[in-house]
This record gives structure tokens, C-alpha cells and sequence, in this order.
């Protein structure tokens, strides 16, 4: 029961991921992470596949390797939080804005003190 569990939550990231290459405001590797981690416990060798992508491989295995995110990861990331924390304050402003931003600083500050 609990590697179907799995494997269905790692199709669903899977297929979070593919849209996330395709629209620019949803991430793409932080679900292929989450896929990786379902399908470590459901099916080990499509983890294996994911750890050999060409495109995505090199940044799930220096995660998993050494807890790092890389400069160009870093900055397309941070930079993308302060462009959606500028369109909040622009739509919804206070005290919502407020919120999503203090959210988006903390999580930024935890990308940017990751290895690289």
C-alpha cells in the first residue's frame, strides 16, 4: 500500500515538473527532488533515470550528494521570489503583500545559504 502511495505521489511530481518546464512561475527541480524521494521508497530504478537526466540529473545529484544549489540556480530562484513579491505588493497590497514577503525573504535567505 504504501509504495503505491509512493509511485503515485511521484507520477504527481513528475507531472508538476513538466508543467513547471513549460510555465515559468512554477519550479521545476524542487518536484523532481520530491519525485526522487517518492520513488526511492516505490520504484529505486526511475530514481535512477531521474539521477541521469541530462538536463536535470546534474542538479538532483548535487543535492543529493552534497546539499548544494548552484550559483545560477541561486539567483534565478531569488529573483524570481522578488519579481512575485513586487507583483503582490503591486495587486494585493497590505497586509498580505506583508506576509508573502516576509515568506518569500525567508525562504530566498535559505536558498542563498545553501552550498554551491
Amino acid at each position: 500500500m504504501a509504495r503505491t502511495f509512493y509511485l503515485v505521489c511521484g507520477l504527481a511530481c513528475v507531472g508538476l515538473a513538466i508543467v513547471g518546464a513549460v510555465l515559468p512561475i512554477l519550479p521545476t527541480v524542487p518536484f523532481l527532488l520530491l519525485a526522487v524521494f517518492c520513488f526511492a521508497r516505490s520504484r529505486p530504478e526511475w530514481a535512477e533515470r531521474l539521477y541521469r537526466h541530462p538536463r536535470y540529473g546534474p542538479a538532483l545529484r548535487q543535492w543529493r550528494d552534497r546539499r548544494a544549489i548552484s550559483r545560477r540556480a541561486k539567483v534565478s530562484a531569488v529573483g524570481a521570489m522578488a519579481f512575485s513579491a513586487a507583483l503582490t505588493w503591486w495587486l494585493v497590497g497590505w497586509p498580505w503583500a506583508a506576509v508573502a514577503s516576509a515568506t518569500l525573504l525567508a525562504t530566498a535567505t535559505w536558498i542563498w545559504t545553501r552550498a554551491e
